[in-house]
């Protein structure tokens, strides 16, 4: 196991910095997000026919290069109808099997997308980048699963949408939970908004589906408490020519987390790195537990009200909690 982590550790430094060097730093975000999305391509497919997946795998890229890059420069009336479209297509495209883990990815790569739009030159970099993404995970979904559910179309899955399915009903409330807090984030103007998403979208993706979230809600708050505590101590202790190796570290640690509290203190190593150069190291580790209060807090109160208001009346069990 540590093997492997520290080759997927290494493996992620490289491929990230070799597409981040040819289509440049600002689109670093995209390369993060599409290596997420190559591992987890190998082992698990979308659960129709390659054909269908080829093309929902380029509609899913597209809509991550160009949902951000307009919700940036769109008035705030239509942020939210485009944030849930986005979301709900690329969720409906990409997870039926939530349990599967692969949800989380998407999920990340949305948010992170979001919090670092482009325009311009950069934006057609961007493009090109996915572009590329879009020609290795494919390659890699044919190898892995040509020959998985041969006889499932993508429309076939469409047609089974029901809200008494739970995977179905998990999908409603992510996209429409993960579309209001984004734009509560940019619309409030919140510094580092997509940390507050990151944390909201954490509470909403557990999956079976369930009302309550109140356990994961205090496991949040207690791994980013915990863990901007041990960066800040990290920052401070380390050499400065060794901070730098405090966002692999974590990333490496963090494939020996099975705790969601332990995995939710690496996550912050990474995030803080870049967040400490951007507002000092106090600043960021502030920005961190207060996004991540007000995320989980956010998710909470609208895990509630949806459940209340839609669960109960779809789905059976929903009725009995």
């Amino acid at each position: 196991m540590a093997v492997r982590s520290v080759l997927i550790v290494v493996f992620a430094i490289v491929f990230i910095s070799l597409l981040s060097g040819v289509f440049g730093s600002d689109n670093t975000p995209m390369a993060v997000a599409l290596f997420g999305i190559m591992l987890g391509i190998r082992f698990v497919n979308f659960e129709y026919c390659i054909g269908d997946s080829l093309l929902t795998l380029a509609a899913t890229l597209a809509i991550l290069v160009l949902a951000p890059s307009a919700a940036a420069v769109l008035p705030p009336v239509f942020l939210i109808p485009l944030h849930f479209v986005s979301f709900f297509l690329i969720l409906s495209m990409t997870t039926q099997r939530p349990e599967m883990g692969n949800g989380g990815l998407y999920n990340f790569a949305y948010i992170y997308l979001t919090g670092n739009p482009v325009a311009g030159e950069a934006l057609i970099r961007r493009g090109l980048l996915a572009v590329v993404g879009y020609l290795l995970c494919a390659a890699i979904l044919v190898a892995k699963h040509r020959h998985q559910h041969k006889t499932v179309r993508f429309h076939h899955v469409v047609r089974k949408f029901d809200l008494v399915n739970p995977v179905y009903m998990w999908q409603l409330r992510m996209a429409l939970g993960v579309s209001l807090v984004m734009t509560a984030g940019q619309v409030f103007g919140v510094e580092r908004f997509m940390w507050m998403g990151f944390a909201c979208a954490s509470l909403l993706s557990e999956y079976p589906y369930s009302g309550s979230i109140v356990v994961r809600f205090r496991q949040r708050i207690l791994g980013a408490v915990a863990g901007s505590c041990l960066f800040f101590v990290l920052y401070l202790v380390l050499p400065e020519s060794m901070h730098s190796l405090l966002g692999p570290m974590g990333g490496l640690c963090l494939g020996f987390c099975t705790d969601y509290r332990y995995k939710t203190a690496m996550n912050c190593l990474g995030a803080l790195m870049l967040g400490a150069g951007i507002y000092g190291l106090q600043g960021a580790v502030i920005l961190r537990i207060v996004d991540t209060v007000l995320g989980v807090t956010f998710g909470l109160v609208f895990a509630m009200v949806f459940h209340r208001l839609v669960a109960t009346r779809f789905l059976p069990a929903a009725k009995t909690e």
